[in-house]
């Protein structure tokens, strides 16, 4: 498994704080995390024909990932309120890969998602519903940078 240092700061202290965690205390981490996800700003209201569907996640989870001309990249999400883990692994994602540049996102190993230690409180159908996530962002990097 990758070392926290090779991960960005934010993502490293969210794998941080889940590993210290007792089960009951992640699940609440999860809830808090999933309140953090922003709305969509208003360009998307009107257009949600440019959000695409993250299909490994169970829930309707609908991202959009630009890259602008300083490299900079910009994650936006939306997920169901009543789905909590899903807006949850939204808003890690939103955290740790808003402003970073396309190179250090290309770089967060899927492993990532394992760091979390989240598997005894989680099905395996949601892990890798988080792993999609994390997965099409990079793969949206990539082809903005293409």
């Amino acid at each position: 498994m990758t070392d926290l240092a090779n991960l960005p700061p934010v993502l490293a202290e969210i794998a941080e704080e889940f590993q210290a965690l007792d089960s009951q205390s992640k699940l609440e981490y999860l809830i808090e995390l999933a309140e953090e996800l922003p709305d969509l700003p208003e360009k998307f209201q009107d257009h949600p024909d440019l959000l695409e569907r993250v299909i490994e996640c169970q829930s309707p989870v609908y991202i959009f990932v630009e890259v602008d001309e300083q490299n900079t990249v910009h994650f936006h999400a939306t997920a169901p309120r009543e789905s909590p883990t899903t807006r949850a692994f939204a808003s890690i994602v939103h955290q740790g890969v808003n402003g970073l540049t396309a190179e250090e996102v290309l770089a967060i190993p899927e492993d990532f998602v394992d760091m979390l230690d989240l598997k005894e409180i989680i099905s395996p159908l949601r892990v890798r519903g988080m792993l999609g996530l994390l997965v099409r962002t990079k793969r949206k990097v990539r082809e903005a940078i293409a």
